[in-house]
């Protein structure tokens, strides 16, 4: 099929050329033309495992293509719309501009039975809004929302491999087109639930909803734990072997961030706020807060060890090891690890930030931090390290060797990753969030 997706950041980028991969001839657009550029050359912007691979076996191929102007998206049968939902300045809500801004510029260009299919994460409400333009405009062409699923570090997996399609639409026919972009998914077995489009809309932010609300009540409970001695990680497993509440997502530390489940969560509660259902989701707002509880703990904990106040932890040597809101990923919007090491720096200490991918885009937001790229340098005659995004490379450190280069043998694990039996017997102060 002949497919075009307006937005080529992270979700469109990596869909765009999933699409191509999967035997689609695809043009990506995206009005940033140093993207555009990048992409073209098979050079992708940001680090996701795999993308660079698919990215240029698709190019390769001749079937994937990159442009800055809309006119070129002209004669596709269907275009996804893929452009960046974030948090509205001032405000919880979503700012809906560069959608709309995308939308307009696609609207001359659609052919006779082309479907609209929008991916990006949108309030309820949204796509009817669309729909009604469209109607106006292009009569002709037909919308549907089809909203994502990817997880940072497994994007490629998750578009080529999803776990679970929703259309939202309003005619067999939009579904019909859905599913000839989709046929291999399909064949494989991969459910399809086929629905309206607030239906559609609402699936993804309540997924990242319960998923930000799963992680925030584990921490919650570590607080807890913090108080009574008890170990949040023996909790996890213990209530994590009831089937209907499971392991996953029950991984106490320094909380969620990134660029999808905090600022959905909070533009899922400004919505009800408008629908006047505000009530029905005012827990967000605790899940939001214990989440965000996390890093100043972690903070506190810190001061705690250097010896308890702002003048104890001035100049002193911290190796905060990740910068990444996540592993196998270099994206650092609402990093709780970057939050951790601007916290400190502005406390006074002397904080040296390492990460395997993410110093460049850390640098750029917050450049008074002092970044290094190999951890033994960041590590060297530190007086506390706090490991704060799981890279495989931290989990694995050599409690001994790590503690020929530091001046304090002080750990904070935000992430609940390391052995304590096996830091403790090197020598080490082990802090854990939750485990007493």
């Amino acid at each position: 099929m002949r497919v075009s997706v307006i937005g080529c950041g992270y979700l469109g980028a990596v869909h765009a050329a999933a699409m191509a991969e999967l035997g689609h001839e695809v043009v990506g657009i995206d009005i940033d033309e140093r993207k555009i550029a990048r992409l073209a050359v098979g050079d992708p912007p940001f680090f996701e495992p795999g993308l660079p691979e698919i990215l240029r076996s698709a190019l390769g191929s001749g079937r994937l293509r990159f442009s800055s102007d809309p006119a070129d998206a002209a004669g596709a049968e269907v275009h996804f719309l893929a452009v960046g939902t974030p948090q509205a300045a001032g405000g919880h809500a979503a700012d809906l501009r560069f959608v709309d801004a995308a939308f307009d510029a696609l609207l001359p260009h659609l052919a006779p039975g082309a479907v609209v299919a929008g991916k990006s994460t949108v309030p309820v409400g949204t796509a009817e809004r669309l729909a009604d333009r469209l109607a106006e405009v292009a009569p002709h062409a037909t919308l549907a929302w089809n909203p994502e699923f990817l997880r940072e570090g497994f994007a490629v997996k998750d578009t080529v491999q999803p776990d679970r399609l929703v259309y939202g639409v309003r005619s067999p026919e939009a579904s019909d087109v859905l599913d000839r972009v989709y046929a291999s998914a399909i064949e494989a077995g991969t459910p399809r639930i086929v629905t309206d489009f607030a239906t559609a809309e609402l699936v993804k932010v309540a997924a990242n909803a319960f998923l930000a609300t799963k992680i925030s009540f584990i921490n919650a409970m570590a607080e807890i734990a913090e108080t009574v001695g008890a170990d949040v990680t023996q909790l996890a497993d213990a209530i994590g072997h009831d089937t209907r509440i499971g392991r996953r997502f029950l991984n106490a530390g320094v909380g969620f961030g990134g660029g999808c489940l905090p600022k959905d969560i909070r533009a899922f509660t400004a919505r009800a706020e408008e629908l006047g259902r505000g009530e029905s989701v005012a827990f967000l707002k605790e899940v939001d807060a214990i989440n965000l509880r996390r890093r100043h703990r972690v903070v506190e904990l810190a001061r705690e060890i250097l010896g308890g106040d702002r003048r104890t932890v001035f100049g002193r040597k911290v190796a905060v090891l990740g910068v990444t809101f996540k592993p196998d990923s270099d994206d650092v919007r609402d990093s709780p690890a970057l939050d951790v090491a601007v916290q400190l720096k502005g406390l006074g200490a002397d904080v040296v930030a390492t990460d395997p991918e993410g110093i460049e885009n850390a640098r750029a937001r917050h450049p008074q931090l002092h970044y290094v790229a190999d951890p033994r340098e960041a590590l060297r005659g530190a007086e506390l390290v706090i490991l704060v995004t799981e890279w495989a490379d931290y989990r694995v450190l050599d409690p001994n060797e790590v503690g020929d280069l530091v001046a304090s043998r002080a750990v904070i694990d935000g992430r609940n990753v390391l052995d304590p039996s096996a830091w403790r017997a090197a020598g080490w102060r082990y802090h854990a969030l939750g485990r007493g």
